[in-house]
């Protein structure tokens, strides 16, 4: 019971499963992969992509990679502080920020993310391929080339 409540804590998300059959002699043998994002939901967000041969055993990997993974992204109120856009391979995602109360306007796999992340208004749009996978490394992309007006002062060394 305790490390369920640890998971609600960390806020883990269960972005897919996937079952993989390895043909051998005596007929299939199957394992499990799983794709996984977590985050303090207070700008912190990363994902994990765990294997073995059944759910729980992958699920768990997983959720111990995207803790190691996990980035800072900076959040302005309920938004994101500008446009971006994330790429990783053929997937694009395009992130919008919104005014309060628009909500989180995405698909699963960029929802998961932004809202693992705690941003609570955003548009989003996903070009090109929708392998989830891909998608939540664009995704991931398009959070760390966020910056903060604070930020690009200090980078520049002045006053905006």
């Amino acid at each position: 019971m305790s490390s369920a409540d640890n998971r609600s804590d960390s806020g883990e998300r269960v972005i897919q499963i996937r079952r993989c059959a390895c043909v051998v002699k005596g007929g299939r043998r199957f394992s499990f992969a799983a794709l996984v994002v977590t985050g303090d939901s207070n700008g912190r967000v990363g994902y994990g992509y765990g294997k073995a041969i059944e759910v729980p055993l992958a699920v768990e990997k997983a959720t111990k990679q995207s803790n190691r993974t996990q980035v800072s992204v900076p959040i302005v109120g309920t938004t994101i502080p500008h446009q971006v856009l994330g790429e990783y391979r053929a997937s694009q995602v395009l992130l919008l920020p919104a005014k309060p109360g628009t909500g989180v306007i995405a698909g699963h796999c960029v929802r998961s993310v932004v809202e693992a992340a705690g941003i609570t208004d955003i548009l989003t749009k996903a070009y090109g391929s929708t392998n989830p996978l891909n998608l939540v490394k664009a995704t991931l992309d398009a959070l760390k080339k966020l910056r903060t007006r604070e930020q690009i002062e200090r980078l520049r060394g002045v006053s905006l």
